[in-house]
């Protein structure tokens, strides 16, 4: 495959993982935080599982393995609980556009501990980026600044996992998600049990369908398209979902528009645009 396929690839995650989103604002209400992570995650193994069970792999060697497993912890484990604090007491809208950190997380990450090459352009727009999240953050109130800071540490989850997964050879992109959604999903589900009632059957329907889309689907799609292109330039273009999130959590949950939620909007997206159209 090109790198165009790796392109469209992650275009379509983003488009999967943006609507998931305001999709799992819906039913935060309803389900537990650890609860919800669980069922997104095992959803996300449900949907990959078919086709994760029947490839053949090269035996994977111990380093790869340590390497998956802490994927697993940070993407698949830790990362969706703050994702699910964070719209317990966030406007969806706004997480989806501060997620846009992923972004400055993965490039940093990918930089330092993967030697991938990050000019000066592309400096600048991750730069931007997180202007755009000062300025979400930082002109609103108690609680909303309280959740940028918990999109921040999901975003440094998922930086982790971003830049580990790009580079694990030895598993296909559905098997890295089975593991994540069975070994991160089951262990959530169960310690969410624990902590609180169980919900209804229809809201566990609804949670394990959102994340066989924008988890399952989406993380296969981009880790196939991050291996054409590059961990770091992969999140360019995923870097489309939170703005797909924010402009769907206004329909859908009803979020309200104001000024600064646009002007973050768009320092954000420029900065995307800035980093999308520099040289690898």
């Amino acid at each position: 495959m090109t790198q165009r396929n790796g392109w469209i690839w992650c275009a379509i995650a983003a488009v999967l993982f943006g609507a998931a989103t305001p999709a799992t604002k819906l039913v935060v209400d309803d389900i537990g935080a650890v609860t919800l992570a669980g069922l997104l995650y095992l959803g996300a193994a449900i949907a990959v599982a078919p086709f994760a069970l029947r490839e053949q792999r090269p035996t994977a060697t111990g380093r790869q393995r340590s390497r998956l497993l802490v994927a697993v912890g940070f993407g698949g484990g830790l990362a969706p609980v703050l994702l699910v604090l964070a719209l317990d007491r966030t406007p969806a809208g706004t997480v989806s556009l501060l997620l846009n950190l992923e972004l400055v997380a993965t490039a940093v990450i990918a930089r330092v501990f993967l030697q991938e090459h990050i000019g000066r352009r592309a400096g600048l727009g991750i730069v931007i980026v997180v202007l755009g999240g000062v300025i979400l953050a930082g002109t609103s109130e108690a609680g909303v600044a309280a959740g940028a800071l918990l999109v921040a540490a999901t975003c440094v989850c998922w930086g982790i996992d971003n830049a580990i997964t790009a580079s694990l050879d030895s598993y296909s992109p559905s098997q890295i998600t089975l593991a994540k959604g069975v070994v991160a999903g089951s262990v959530n589900l169960v310690l969410g049990l624990f902590l609180h009632d169980a919900p209804a059957a229809s809201f566990v329907v609804a949670a394990l369908a959102i994340g066989a889309l924008g988890y399952g689907v989406s993380i296969t799609m981009w880790i196939t398209g991050a291996r054409l292109v590059g961990a770091a330039r992969g999140q360019v273009i995923f870097a489309l979902a939170p703005f797909i999130g924010a402009l769907l959590a206004w329909p859908i949950n009803g979020d309200r528009l104001t000024t600064t939620t646009i002007v973050a909007f768009t320092v954000s997206l420029a900065g995307v645009l800035v980093v999308a159209t520099s040289h690898h």
